[in-house]
């Protein structure tokens, strides 16, 4: 069952799903944590080439089915215009301005 984007815990987590499905790079940029990082299945990635690729680009868009530590880690269905809709994991570090200093995503 789907959680409303609204309903997600982590006020910075909520952000960061609220700006990924309305597609607000702005809104998504100030949520990030300056000199903030990424990973994707494990692998670090290059923060600004994986986000217009896999979110602004192709039209990123998710589904939070599960939240746990905190509203720190979700599971969700994730689609983009490039791959179609996968069951992803993610996890995220809070620095305590309430910015995003790291997140990780991969299949789960």
């Amino acid at each position: 069952m789907t959680i409303q984007t609204s309903k997600l815990s982590d006020p910075a987590v909520r952000a960061f799903v609220t700006a990924v499905n309305a597609h607000d790079r702005e809104g998504f940029m100030s949520i990030l944590a300056p000199g903030a990082t990424m990973a994707d299945d494990g692998n670090d990635r290059d923060l600004a080439d994986w986000i217009e690729r896999e979110i602004f680009s192709s039209h990123g868009h998710m589904e939070v089915d599960n939240e746990s530590n905190r509203g720190r880690d979700l599971l969700a269905n994730y689609r983009n215009d490039t791959y179609g809709e996968m069951r992803t994991r993610w996890h995220f570090e809070v620095e305590g301005d309430g910015r995003i200093s790291r997140f990780e995503t991969g299949q789960a």
